[in-house]
């Protein structure tokens, strides 16, 4: 995978060129929790306490905006949607976008448990690994040649995201 920091190209690739893969965690509460809060951590910077909550779109939505207000991850970095969530114990998914789309990215941590209840847990695992597309950061537009099969493809998609169409109806 090749990765610049814009551009219109042309460029060249052996082979077709990979659009890439958002990475997708999944966020589990375990135990009986009645109250408290916990920290998750992401690259470095530590999110501020997220109050558990059984109102499960509260809870989602208190994860959503405390990993968002990280800088490393900022506004539109992470959609967080409801898994298995029931009474606010459960799962709920974390997929990177904005400036953390089609990247491969490291696994939230969690940086404090202070739940409450009956053995509340809170853990990360990463679901769906993140691929980092080729020639992210090509502008929307930018050229690239498949060297090994001579077909050319074009940015159709954005240079954070982009989506390699084969140019015409080359075979």
């Amino acid at each position: 995978m090749t990765q610049i920091e814009g551009g219109i190209g042309p460029y060249e690739f052996a082979g077709t060129p990979g659009a890439g893969t958002s990475e997708v965690q999944t966020l589990t509460i375990g135990g009986t929790p009645d109250g408290g809060t916990f920290k998750l951590k992401f690259d470095g910077e530590v999110t501020d306490d997220i109050e558990w909550t059984a109102v499960d779109n509260d809870l989602i939505a208190a994860i959503d905006a405390a990993l968002e207000a990280l800088e490393n991850i900022g506004t539109g970095g992470v959609a967080v949607a409801d898994g298995t969530l029931t009474d606010g114990i459960g799962t709920v998914t974390i997929t990177f976008g904005g400036n953390l789309a089609k990247l491969a990215v490291n696994t939230i941590t969690v940086e404090e448990n202070a739940l409450t209840g009956t053995a509340p847990t809170v853990a990360v695992a990463e679901t769906t690994p993140g691929v980092t597309a080729d020639y992210r950061g090509a502008k929307k537009g930018a050229l690239v040649t498949d060297t090994t099969n001579g077909i050319l493809y074009i940015n159709t998609g954005t240079a954070l995201a982009p989506t390699w169409t084969k140019v015409g109806t080359q075979t």
